[in-house]
């Protein structure tokens, strides 16, 4: 069965920079339309101008934690295309740092963006791909989707939330026509970072690190041949299949430590 990607419409949410510019680049001249969501005009302008000699560009410069941006932008894209082929919910930002001292109206623009916004898309342009019995959607989570860690609790849970809704919508929609699967990357070089904040001062270390294009490679992959759930870089694949046969309350003797030496680091 050929892949919904190829001479589909193809719309991919963070597409300014990081994993969903490389989504975007690596789908062009697949693509027969990318549909490309961001905030951040300039750079989405910068990117069509970029690959649109491969594949016609739509900008959609959007604030996903809008709700009511999120549902008229399914409108517009459902009036110019009647359906989509291929929904890549790659936007999401996260906050690293105690819980208590933490901004809370930064994790409640965390939620609308990474959890509210997938939702609402998904809702929005899932049904013209059941009606035509193809299409296919693609989620960006975490491996803190698969695990916990502290000093990321509030994003953690909306990855746990994605992997979760993820999984359950793929075994609902089987047999559909309608693709559904996610990519569990571990640390990606991107933007994140400096977004979220690095209260102990530590990065993760370079081995451990992927690039953006690689992660976009094997998302594509996932989605091309169906997968459930793929993991890209062979280290964090280890750690997430040992992280899945250890017992939980090993692991929680093993965060437990990172955590204390963690709040000890931040305080």
């Amino acid at each position: 069965m050929s892949s919904p990607f190829d001479g589909g419409v193809v719309l991919v949410t963070g597409a300014s920079s990081g994993i969903g510019a490389a989504l975007a680049r690596q789908l062009a001249g697949r693509a027969r339309v990318l549909i490309l969501v961001a905030r951040r005009q300039e750079n989405l302008q910068a990117l069509a101008e970029a690959i649109g000699d491969k594949t016609a560009c739509e900008i959609e410069p959007v604030d996903l934690s809008d709700p009511a941006a999120v549902d008229a932008l399914a409108a517009r894209v459902l009036e110019r295309h009647g359906a989509v082929d291929v929904l890549v919910n790659n936007a999401g930002l996260g906050d690293i740092g105690l819980f208590e001292r933490s901004d809370l109206s930064k994790h409640d623009f965390m939620l609308r963006v990474n959890v509210q916004a997938v939702l609402r898309l998904t809702h929005a342009l899932l049904p013209p791909m059941l009606a035509r019995g193809r299409g296919g959607i693609l989620n960006v989570s975490s491996g803190f989707g698969l695990q916990f860690m502290p000093l990321a609790a509030a994003y953690v849970g909306t990855k746990h939330f994605i992997t979760g809704f993820t999984e359950s919508l793929r075994l609902e929609l089987s047999g559909t026509g309608v693709r559904v699967s996610q990519i569990c990357p571990g640390p990606v070089a991107t933007e994140f970072e400096g977004m979220a904040g690095n209260p102990v001062g530590r990065s993760p270390p370079a081995f451990v690190q992927i690039d953006a294009d690689h992660c976009a490679r094997v998302a594509i992959f996932g989605l091309d041949h169906d997968r459930a759930l793929v993991v890209p870089g062979a280290v964090m694949t280890v750690v997430l299949w040992l992280g899945g046969w250890t017992p939980r309350w090993v692991l929680r003797l093993m965060y437990r430590g990172i955590g204390r030496w963690a709040r000890a680091r931040a305080a």
